[in-house]
């Protein structure tokens, strides 16, 4: 992106996302941690096939089982700043693969810019997921049509991604586990609560544990991911 500078703020608004036709849902077909705890054998799979009808919102598998359909784009950012061939199934400070059902049309995501020039790309279509993504895919389909509008800012600063939506504020927490992740999200929350309404940090925390939420993203990318929604109105008014 033309202008981006390392250590500047990409604002991704996040317009219309129109699904193709079909979508998939596999379970079971490769090693999980999750695997072995719900008793779901290795190499065997359960695969839904999905009609998808962009038009009424509604997805339909073979079964005839039927599902409103809420779809979004599973990877939203960009490479980091080391040398080498950086996979896209991990999620990173700098977004990816963060498979947040949050990051819906309407919403707005924010993202530390970790290199000249951003790089940003996106992808990797979902007609709908749950939180946690726990079988490793949501509905994942053909993206027929998506509409992003990038702008850089440099009024601010982060240190990971966070996500301004039409009910809440989310901070969006990764790392190697559940722990990590959850203190990596109250922590982006309470810098956030810092900014946007001028609290201590500990009186931030205190507040945290009375009006925010915590949600598991997904546990299924390597990194896991949480995030913290912090509803619109809970502790009055704020702005980036």
């Amino acid at each position: 992106m033309r202008g981006a500078r390392a250590g500047q703020v990409l604002e991704v608004g996040l317009g219309s996302v129109r699904v193709g036709s079909f979508g998939l849902t596999v379970a079971g077909g490769w090693p999980s941690f999750l695997n072995d705890g719900l008793d779901v054998a290795e190499g065997e799979s359960a695969i839904l096939a999905w009609e998808l009808d962009a038009d009424a919102g509604v997805g339909r598998d073979r079964a005839g089982r039927e599902v409103r359909l809420d779809p979004f784009l599973g990877v939203l950012g960009m490479p980091p700043d080391e040398p080498g061939v950086h996979p896209t199934g991990p999620p990173r400070f700098c977004g990816g693969n963060l498979d947040c059902k949050e990051l819906r049309p309407g919403t707005t995501l924010f993202l530390p810019i970790p290199l000249d020039g951003a790089l940003f790309s996106a992808g990797d279509c979902h007609a709908l997921q749950g939180d946690g993504e726990v079988s490793s895919t949501a509905i994942e389909c053909p993206l027929d049509r998506g509409e992003l509008t990038l702008s850089v800012r440099d009024d601010f600063e982060l240190t990971g991604p966070v996500a301004r939506t039409a009910d809440a504020w989310i901070a969006l927490g990764l790392g190697e586990s559940l722990n990590d992740a959850t203190i990596d999200a109250v922590d982006s929350m309470l810098r956030l609560m810092g900014r946007e309404l001028g609290l201590e940090r500990r009186d931030a925390l205190a507040l945290a544990s009375v009006v925010v939420d915590l949600r598991i993203t997904q546990v299924v990318n390597g990194v896991l991911g949480v995030h913290a929604v912090l509803p619109h109105g809970a502790l009055g008014s704020g702005r980036i």
